[in-house]
């Protein structure tokens, strides 16, 4: 977990599950893993502007992403998190890590 804020203009999104703020970095090595499991992230970007993108993709994206994670912290308790927070809690992170992996940048 790190001590420094989420930098948007490098891509990195944050968000806050059971009291741990994860930055959600979405490096090549990361988003190479994340393919790897979902499939195609130009698919993956589709269903999410058509509205079909499922809850355990958005899920695998995070736990993907999510640099410095916290050893106790499992990948059903990130999901359990995310259903904490609710969509409208986990969209402002989702919308910034798809920008940037349609737009890349300094990341």
């Amino acid at each position: 977990m790190s001590d420094r804020p989420a930098n948007a203009l490098r891509g990195e999104a944050e968000i806050v599950i059971g009291g741990a703020r994860l930055i959600l970095r979405p490096s090549f090595a990361a988003l190479v893993a994340a393919e790897e499991e979902l499939g195609s992230l130009f698919d993956l970007v589709e269903r999410a502007a058509g509205g079909r993108l499922l809850l355990s993709e958005i899920a695998t994206l995070f736990w993907h992403v999510a640099s410095e994670r916290p050893e106790h912290l499992t990948r059903e308790q990130l999901g359990e998190g995310m259903i904490t927070l609710g969509l409208a809690g986990v969209t402002p992170a989702l919308k910034i890590l798809l920008k940037q992996i349609l737009s890349g940048g300094d990341a």
